[in-house]
Order: C-alpha cells, then structure tokens, then sequence
C-alpha cells in the first residue's frame, strides 16, 4: 500500500523562515501570521517528514540536520514557484503590481524619486513600497523575499558579497568628496589626499553601515584611525554641520543637494572613493514585467547624472 500526501506550501515558507529569523516569533512577524500558526505549520511538516526539525537552544529554536536539509531545498522550491508564478500570471505588455523596493539613502533622492514621478507621468500601475537601508540589509531583504528589488552600492574600498540567487544590473558610477568649510586652509586646493586631512574631526555616518566603513579604510594604510565628531546616518546633517565649520565629511555626489555657498566639495584622490551602484533582485523575477520595466527606466535616469 502507497501512501501519498501533499506538501503545504505554506508549511515550507514557515519552515524557510524560521531558518532564515531563529525564532518562531520573527518567522511569524515576517510572514504576517501569529507564532501559534507557525508552530502548526512547522509540526505539520515534522509529521510528514517522520522526525523534528527543529530543537530548543535558549529563547530560540536550531534547525535539525533533517530541518536544514529541508529548509534549503524548499527556500529553491518557493523560488522557483516565484518564477513560475511571474511567467503564468504576469502580462507583458503591463507591468503592474506592487513591487517592495528597499534602496540606500541617497538613491532614494537621485533615483527612486525620480523613478516615482516618471510613474505617475506614465499612468503605471505599479506600486512602489520603498524603505531606506544600507546595502547589506538591503541584500538580505531581496534574499530573504522581504523586498523584491534593491539599489545598492559597491565602494571600491568596500565590496558588498552578493549571494548566488540574486541578479544584479549596473546603474551608474558615484564618487565621494570631501566637504570643508570655504574658510578652511585647504578649500583652495581643488583636490586632497587622506594624508592631508589627519587632524581634521569628521562626520561620519554609523559604526556598521558600509559610508562609516569607507571613511575608516580611508586612513588603514597609515595606522590610524579619523577622529569623528558626529555620527549621523543622513548626509544632509553632515552638509549642515560642515557649513557651520566644526568639522569636515565624506559626502556621495548622488543625491547630494545643492551645497550652501559656505561649503566647498574637494576631489579626493589617494585614495579615492567611488562606490558601483546596482540594482538587485532575484533571480526567479528575471521575467517579471515590473522588475524589467522598473530596471529599464533606473538605466534611464541614470544616464542623465
């Protein structure tokens, strides 16, 4: 006698996000569902599979041999549904649908805004739902399938892994200057090194966001560290502060608003700090027509900076 039964998908993407969050509390915040659901969910698989696949390890659960085996064919198996869904369902010649965006700060401003009103000039039906976060939490989120496509940055002092699953597409080249004060001995210059600016005290952005990381790469080679003054993830503060003379700051040209007539942007060579900017998604999306006709018109507005 044969027995045969159906795999939920539901059960799957459960199980899948445990693994991806460590708990069943975070699985269930992110799937939207309550942790009592997950947990049946969970249970449900465990009968089918004959054995547990998850275990107790202080206030979250491990994955067993058999539930990590498990969790990673199905994460494969919803991606390629993913894929399947878009070809069957998706209409070519209308791109339409929400579509989560997750993108870092300054592309916001010189991208996405303008990606928004060209929309809206289109009359699209594509809904944008975008959330600012620095490039690495930007890759999780396409990863894990909280967001469907990032823009993110690559500093050439600072490479940003990006994992087997996702599709990448080249957007356009940005570069970082210094900002000073034009009352500081160097505003004349045009141009300055890292070793001109030792005992300058900086605004940086924060300790872990890859801005933060590049500003520290700046000095390694000399064995020191810059001294900073403020940390603050917005630029626009670190324009303010510069204009007020109380330090100096590593700004992006994307997205960077007209500086005050009081401070002067130095190109900064040796090292200098460019940064790749990307688009990210998965690849099970590649036949998406809102992911190709949101990657069209980034290209677009690209070439324009």
């Amino acid at each position: 006698m044969y027995f045969y039964f159906m795999i939920d998908v539901m059960a799957v993407r459960a199980l899948v996000a445990v693994s991806q969050y460590g708990s069943v509390i975070s699985a269930a915040e992110s799937l939207g569902y309550s942790p009592s659901a997950i947990s049946q969910q969970i249970k449900k698989l465990e009968k089918q599979a004959g054995g547990a696949l998850l275990e107790r390890h202080g206030r979250g659960v491990l994955l067993t041999e058999r539930g990590l085996s498990m969790s990673e064919q199905g994460r494969r198996v919803l991606e390629e549904l993913e894929g399947l869904e878009v070809t069957l369902m998706a209409d070519p010649s209308k791109p339409s649908g929400p579509v989560r965006v997750s993108a870092f700060s300054t592309s916001c401003r010189g991208l996405v805004g303008p990606l928004i009103r060209r929309l809206e000039q289109q009359g699209s039906e594509i809904q944008l739902r975008v959330i600012a976060e620095d490039p690495r939490e930007s890759v999780e989120r396409v990863a894990n399938g909280e967001a469907d496509l990032a823009l993110v940055h690559n500093w050439n002092s600072v490479p940003l892994p990006i994992p087997e699953q996702l599709q990448t597409t080249d957007l356009c080249d940005d570069r970082a200057d210094v900002l000073v004060h034009r009352e500081h001995p160097l505003a004349g210059r045009g141009s300055v090194c890292a070793a001109d600016l030792l005992d300058e005290w900086w605004m940086a952005t924060p300790v872990g966001m890859i801005c933060h990381e590049a500003l520290m790469r700046m000095f390694a080679e000399m064995g020191i560290l810059p001294k900073i003054r403020l940390f603050d993830a917005d630029f626009s503060t670190h324009i303010g502060l510069v204009e007020l003379g109380v330090g100096v700051a590593l700004v992006p040209r994307l997205g960077r608003p007209e500086l005050p007539a009081d401070v002067v942007a130095l190109e900064l060579r040796a090292p200098a700090q460019n940064r790749e900017v990307k688009i990210v998604y998965r690849r099970s999306l590649s036949a998406s027509p809102a992911i190709n006709h949101l990657v069209a018109e980034l290209k677009d507005i690209a070439k324009a900076l």
